[in-house]
């Protein structure tokens, strides 16, 4: 549906605008679609990516400072989030051996099999994506790094 029937705007200053009001109601749209998933599992979807990010990792911890240079969400307290994760045993945490003011993070075996369960998420993207041909896609994935840049 285009932007305009969605927020029941006709018209925008500029393209610009319009533009980025479209990249925040899509994001917004998106970010519902995965709260839905996440609801019924007692998992936000910031502990959820903090948890693949452990995953990618393992065997090895990793620092908070890792953790957050990764996250999707820049502004999220990784060190809270990291609590929830180690109350729930789904992850545990240690003092760096190399800097006691340090904290390194492990995924727990708890963590890594909530993960498996929960990897119909990648079909439910490709879902999502599926009014989308593959060369639109990497289009698209390209114009959002040339606006980052």
């Amino acid at each position: 549906m285009k932007l305009e029937d969605e927020i029941h705007q006709k018209t925008f200053k500029s393209p610009q605008q319009k533009l980025a009001i479209n990249i925040l109601f899509t994001s917004n749209w998106l970010n519902s679609k995965y709260e839905h998933i996440f609801k019924g599992l007692d998992l936000t979807h910031q502990q959820y990516n903090v948890l693949r990010i452990l995953r990618g990792q393992n065997p090895k911890p990793c620092s908070l400072k890792y953790i957050k240079e990764r996250m999707l969400d820049k502004m999220s307290d990784t060190s809270r989030i990291l609590d929830k994760l180690v109350s729930k045993g789904y992850a545990s945490r240690e003092v760096c051996p190399d800097d006691r003011r340090s904290i390194n993070a492990s995924i727990s075996e708890k963590g890594l099999a909530l993960l498996k369960k929960l990897d119909f998420i990648d079909d439910i993207t490709g879902d999502i994506f599926k009014n989308l041909p593959e060369n639109k896609i990497e289009k698209l994935n390209d114009l959002l790094d040339n606006l980052r840049d």
